[in-house]
């Protein structure tokens, strides 16, 4: 059967693709970034995972006020990378696996998560960034991709607990498909940022440090934390880590940390990054 091996959690930075494509990654003031991905890189080639389940968040890009999904799961068989302003990244397409994204809809809503279906859609930097970061820049990805977009852009963003919630529904659903996979789960954006307003520029290492501590110390601690207190502690945008507790969720009881890096400032914000395993 298809199994769940690991779960990792990154940022997303716009301006970190903007480092990769452009050449920038050794120069003095991103060099500290990518290097805490060195270690990423070495281990995922190792670990060859058949598939990764990647949460990421639209930053009105495909989704707009139109169309507000709050759980949306894309299962065609291919997507591009979207043009957000300034042209499309070059970077491969994104290939899906189809059958296993058809599967996980069905399961998770039969399980009584309304996941939103969604096919004609464009992939913007919540996404291909941490590809980037992880493989860095090849002809294609090196494993099929399952894009699962979560709303954290309009009020109101699902709780902590009901994204942990969604994360061990997605644990069952792949455990339910019969076909020899090894699978991945990453759970996108964060750390702490905010982008606007006269809090802008506001980061929170010490808030940012215990909540990497507690997604092997006390998940059921972050499963609780309010909106309020991400909004208060974390700056505006800093909602974006209940996505790191749908790939927590995913996980099941018994974890290890494999590795940890995190990094300030990064075009104004906190690169925080976590590698998990199940431990078994």
């Amino acid at each position: 059967m298809a199994r769940i091996t690991a779960g990792v959690g990154t940022s997303h930075v716009p301006a970190i693709g903007a480092a990769i494509d452009l050449g920038k990654t050794q120069e003095p003031y991103w060099k500290p970034v990518f290097d805490g991905y060195e270690w990423t890189k070495k281990w995922i080639e190792a670990e060859k995972p058949d598939v990764i389940i990647l949460v990421y968040n639209d930053h009105a890009t495909a989704f707009d006020m139109d169309i507000i999904p709050t759980f949306a799961i894309a299962c065609s068989d291919s997507f591009k990378p979207a043009d957000e302003g300034w042209g499309p990244r070059k970077v491969p397409d994104i290939h899906n696996h189809a059958d296993l994204a058809w599967h996980i809809a069905q399961s998770c809503i039969l399980d009584e998560f309304d996941m939103t279906i969604v096919n004609n859609i464009d992939l913007d930097h919540g996404l291909t960034v941490p590809l980037s970061l992880m493989f860095g820049q090849p002809d294609q990805w090196p494993c099929k991709i399952i894009p699962i977009a979560v709303n954290v852009v309009t009020y109101p963003p699902p709780s902590g607990n009901r994204c942990y919630g969604l994360g061990e529904a997605i644990a069952r659903a792949v455990e339910s498909f019969d076909e020899d996979l090894n699978v991945q789960i990453w759970g996108t954006g964060g750390m702490s940022h905010q982008l606007q307003g006269p809090r802008a520029g506001l980061i929170n290492p010490d808030w940012d440090q215990k909540f990497l501590d507690n997604l092997t110390q006390d998940p059921e601690l972050l499963r609780a934390i309010p909106h309020i207190e991400y909004l208060r502690e974390t700056g505006s945008e800093g909602i974006e880590m209940v996505m790191w507790l749908i790939m927590r969720g995913a996980l099941g009881e018994k974890i290890k940390e494999l590795h940890r890096h995190y990094h300030v400032p990064a075009s104004n914000t906190a690169v925080g990054h976590i590698v998990l395993e199940k431990d078994t």
